[in-house]
């Protein structure tokens, strides 16, 4: 069976904006997903990216007009300014890696409920009781929230380093088994086209 290894952080509009593409993709060919949350900054440091508050007026003017753009055309709320962005992507982090696991619930709809308390709903995603209640929202007890804190510190760590070294640079990012790399949820399509057979 063909896995899906998926890097993202949960703070990212893209991320959101992916929804729940990448599991649909996933279920029409038969493949798993393996979610690994990482320390975006972390990779963008070690991989010449510039923080979004650190980039030039160009970019940051552009991304003001991309997200919205891509928004309307996915049919999806967006805030562009969230009360709560940035906010500390560790905790969210951490619960996504103890669901999975732990087992017993909708991955997809974890990670993306978390992206979406973000970007549409005005919450603050490293809060525990927004962490508690996606968890809960997506099948998984909510507990989790509380439970596995150093391990998912470490394998918040370990995701980080693989995807540097996996040639990862931004989120969100999908490498096929055979090493096939996509960036953005603009680049779902490749993925599928990929997974059947019809695309490099």
């Amino acid at each position: 069976m063909t896995t899906i290894d998926y890097y993202f952080t949960t703070l990212s509009p893209y991320a959101y904006l992916a929804g729940t593409r990448l599991e649909g993709i996933a279920e029409a060919h038969g493949a798993t997903v393996a979610y690994k949350p990482t320390d975006i900054m972390a990779v963008f440091a070690r991989t010449g990216g510039t923080p979004p508050g650190e980039r030039h007026p160009s970019r940051m003017e552009y991304r003001a007009q991309e997200l919205p753009r891509w928004a309307a055309y996915l049919d999806m709320p967006l805030n562009l300014h969230p009360a709560h962005w940035p906010t500390n992507p560790a905790p969210s982090s951490y619960a996504v890696i103890a669901a999975q696991n732990a087992g017993g619930g909708d991955m997809g709809a974890l990670v993306h409920g978390l992206m979406r308390a973000c970007w549409a709903e005005e919450k603050d995603i490293a809060q525990d009781e927004v962490i508690r209640a996606c968890l809960e929202a997506a099948g998984f007890d909510p507990a989790l929230a509380d439970s596995g804190l150093l391990a998912g510190a470490e394998t918040y760590a370990a995701n980080t380093e693989e995807a540097v070294s996996r040639g990862v640079f931004g989120a969100p990012f999908y490498i096929t088994d055979d090493g096939a790399r996509f960036w953005g949820q603009d680049r779902l399509e490749f993925l599928d086209r990929h997974l059947a057979g019809r695309g490099a």
